[in-house]
This record gives C-alpha cells, sequence and structure tokens, in this order.
C-alpha cells in the first residue's frame, strides 16, 4: 500500500529504493530473451544487405513512432531519408532536409549507435537541444540543453480542456533536479548484477519519473531504453521498435505510468508491462523482416520489367502493406497523376501478371499484388 503521507512516487522516504520480485520476473525475461535470440538468428542468415534494411524500416519506425506518441507528425519519407544519409545507405532519391526530423534522427542513433558511450548530463543536453532546435515547443519558448526551472509553476503532467484539466502527475521541483539527475546519471552508468533488460525497464521509468525538461521528456526516456536495449543486443543496429509498440498501446502505456508514478516503490507491475510490450515490438519485428524478404523475393522476380516510376512507388507501397483496398482513384492521387494515367498504369501491370484484381466487392475495383509470397 502506498503510505498516505504522499501523493507521488518521488516523495516517499526511501526514494528511489525500487522494489519489485524477480522470481516472478524470471519467465517474461527468459520469453524476450528467446524472442530475441530467435530474431538475431534469422537476422545472421539473411545477409548484410537485408539487415541493414531491416534496421533501417526499424530505426525509421522508432524516430516516427516515438514523436507520434507526443501527438507530433513527422515526415515518414524525411525521416527514412535523413537515418539513410546517416548510414550511408542508397535508398534513390532522398527527400529535403527538414531541420526537426534531423534534430530526432540525431537523438536516436547517437542513443543507438553510440550505446556503449556513457550517459552523461551534457549528452542529454545535446538530445534535448536536437529536439528544439528552434527553443520552442509549439508556439511556447522553453528552456533548451538545460534542465526545467518551473518559472511558469510546477511541472505537471495534465488533459482534459481548459478548466476541467486532470492532473495525471507533478514531477519532483526543479530545486531537486540537479541531485535527482546526477543520481539517476551515476545509477545509469554503474556495473550492477541488474539483469539488463530489467535496468532498461528502470531506466525509462526513472528518467521520466524525474521528467527534468520543460519538454521532451518522454522522448528522451525513450532514447534511453534505447540505448541499453542497445547494450543487451550487443549490436548498435536496431531490428525492433519499442517505441513503436507503444504507440500502438499508447493508452496502457499512460495507464501503468500514472499508476506506477502514484503508488509506491514496488515497480512490479511496471517491469511485467515493459518486458511483455517489449516482447511484442520483438515479434512485431518478425513481420517486419517478412515484409523485407517479400520485397526482395518480389522484385528479383520482376527485376526485368521496365516499370515506371509511379509504378514502382504504388508497388512498394503495396508491399509495405497498403491500407484499405487500392483503387485507381487511390492510385491517381498517391501517384499525384490523372485518372487516365491511373489506369493505364494499372491495365499495364494486370497485363504483366504484377497485379490482379481483387476478388473483394465494391463499387470500384479494388487490385492486389499478384503472387507476393512466392
Amino acid at each position: 500500500m502506498k503510505s498516505d503521507d504522499y501523493l507521488y512516487i518521488w516523495q516517499a522516504r526511501d526514494w528511489p529504493a525500487w522494489r519489485y520480485d524477480l522470481a516472478t520476473l524470471v519467465q517474461p525475461l527468459a520469453a524476450v530473451s528467446h524472442a530475441q535470440g530467435r530474431l538475431a538468428g534469422r537476422l545472421a542468415d539473411v545477409g548484410v544487405t537485408l539487415r541493414v534494411e531491416a534496421s533501417l524500416l526499424a530505426l525509421t519506425d522508432d524516430v516516427v513512432k516515438t514523436s507520434e506518441i507526443e501527438g507530433e507528425q513527422l515526415n515518414v519519407a524525411s525521416v527514412r531519408s535523413s537515418i539513410a544519409r546517416r548510414l550511408g545507405v542508397d535508398i534513390g532519391a532522398l527527400a529535403p532536409l527538414d531541420r526537426h526530423v534531423e534534430g530526432v534522427v540525431d537523438m536516436v542513433l547517437d542513443a543507438t549507435t553510440n550505446c556503449n558511450a556513457p550517459l552523461t548530463r551534457d549528452r542529454l543536453f545535446g538530445w534535448h537541444a536536437a529536439l528544439f532546435p528552434a527553443g520552442y515547443s509549439g508556439l511556447a519558448r522553453i528552456k533548451v540543453g538545460g534542465w526545467r526551472d518551473d518559472t511558469a509553476g510546477a511541472m505537471q503532467v495534465i488533459s482534459g480542456p481548459v478548466g476541467r484539466q486532470r492532473v495525471h502527475y507533478e514531477a519532483p521541483p526543479s530545486a531537486r533536479l540537479e541531485v535527482e539527475t546526477q543520481r539517476f546519471i551515476d545509477w545509469a552508468n554503474s556495473t550492477s548484477t541488474l539483469p539488463p533488460l530489467i535496468k532498461a525497464g528502470l531506466a525509462h521509468l526513472w528518467f521520466v519519473t524525474l521528467h527534468p525538461f520543460d519538454d521532451g521528456n518522454g522522448r528522451i526516456a525513450r532514447a534511453i531504453g534505447d540505448l541499453f536495449l542497445a547494450r543487451v543486443d550487443g549490436s548498435p543496429q536496431r531490428f525492433y521498435s519499442l517505441s513503436a509498440q507503444i504507440q500502438r498501446e499508447r493508452k496502457a502505456y499512460y495507464d501503468i505510468l500514472e499508476k506506477t508514478q502514484k503508488g509506491n516503490l514496488d515497480v512490479n507491475d511496471w517491469l511485467v508491462w515493459f518486458l511483455a510490450t517489449l516482447h511484442r515490438s520483438v515479434d512485431q519485428a518478425q513481420q517486419t523482416l517478412d515484409t523485407v524478404l517479400a520485397r526482395t523475393r518480389f522484385w528479383h522476380r520482376w527485376s526485368t520489367a521496365p516499370l515506371n516510376t509511379r509504378q514502382i512507388k504504388l508497388v512498394n507501397r503495396m508491399l509495405d502493406g497498403f491500407d484499405g483496398k487500392l483503387t485507381s482513384s487511390k492510385w491517381a492521387a498517391i501517384a499525384k497523376c490523372s485518372p487516365d494515367t491511373a489506369l493505364r498504369d494499372i491495365s499495364d501491370l494486370l497485363v504483366r501478371g504484377v497485379l490482379r484484381k481483387s476478388d473483394a466487392g465494391g463499387r470500384s475495383s479494388s487490385y492486389e499484388l499478384d503472387n507476393v509470397n512466392e
């Protein structure tokens, strides 16, 4: 039970003496480790080129989704291009530079490719400055590259319309941040007997509980988690995205955070949730690898077919998993061409056997790839 003399976890007298029952975590720890091992074994068999493509997909997903959790939409093409530039991967035409996208990519790649470098105050400040290159969060000017000072009041996580707002959490006062953040950094860089996956889960929770910046705390907490997960994997290459899985389970994420931050220092439920979510993200990576392999087989089969740029773009969209039915009108909208041109593109692919009419009914014809898994 939580003591009656405090509301938030950081107010507990024994903060931050985390408590959990390792016996109840043994099975989920083993399950995640087994899933990671299966994925690593499969990746070892597919060759360098496919591993790079799978990593590019996972990193793109990670960058896009960690911002989406906070309600911010990044341009996927810009993110993919930014990562490809840094990794030296040729993906053809690159999207224009976007300074904000570049900052998020800088943070995520530094956390993962330099995962064995110590976590320092200056490194965290650099990540924060990269997230807010103009010094603004939306229209509000914020303190960038430094801990918050609470001049506008206590740091609170709130929701709801003005006048009926609900406070989900209130972070420690800024006067405590120098001591609190240094204690966290010292722990993060220390060697311990903690199972590495447990340390990753605690690091995420601890940092987001401190909430030391005016904005960007969730994204930086997830980057810290990625850093520890990269250390667990023993590789800077990322093949699964915990942020993407958290986005898929966003409500559950905020619910377990609020419950934990308003509870006592027994964080067993948080760790159970963290490990289960991580397991699902690794399983999702298996499906991503299936997509990469299907794309490779498909283009190998049609490598001699002279497709135009519109056809290549739409076929790749379908290989990535097109949302809904592909009709000629959607083709025209995505390819930015006339309806007549879209019909000619589609008819050409039908004749070649690249596309086929879908069996699904409806007032207009829809199309799908033919024998994509062969």
